[in-house]
């Protein structure tokens, strides 16, 4: 419950409405990533919609993916893992299951240890984000947990989609 479409977000959704109004509604064109999801009967809530938190994994799929397909993260034995220490997400329209959906991707932020990367969750063909947000990672040591900078081989993927 609390997005777009649901009874008990209404009032907080209308608020966030008209501050939206001012800034454009994120576009499939605003990312140079698209990661293909699929919904499961899981995400649905009892109003009929993919619940709130559905998004937030659907952004740490997403990213985990791109990183994994970029050759980025070995789960089993990176030296450096990115760790989530911060999310958001502003929802602009409801989905629900069965869906196929597309999560966009772009580097937001390049810091010395961390990455902010925008995202956003788009509904079959639709062009204006359904969902977007951001999702943090700070890379740490494995064996450490202490933060470490970013190697320039990794900043520079990372630069592929900023």
């Amino acid at each position: 419950g609390g997005q777009a479409g649901d009874a008990h977000g209404a009032a907080g959704y209308q608020c966030g409405r008209r501050r939206a109004i001012l800034r454009r509604m994120a576009t499939r064109d605003d990312f140079p990533v698209l990661i293909p999801l699929t919904t499961r009967w899981a995400d649905n809530d009892a109003y009929g919609h993919i619940n709130n938190v559905a998004y937030y994994a659907f952004f740490d799929t997403a990213v985990n993916q791109w990183l994994l397909r970029a050759g980025l993260l070995d789960i089993a034995h990176s030296p450096l893992i990115g760790l989530v220490v911060e999310t958001g997400c502003r929802y602009r329209r409801p989905l629900s299951y069965p869906m196929p959906l597309e999560v966009g991707l772009r580097v937001a932020r390049l810091g010395t240890s961390s990455v902010r990367y925008d995202v956003a969750v788009f509904g079959p063909d639709a062009p204006e984000a359904a969902a977007e947000g951001h999702f943090t990672h700070v890379y740490v040591r494995r064996e450490t947990g202490r933060p470490e900078p970013i190697p320039e081989g990794m900043r520079a993927v990372f630069a592929t989609i900023s």
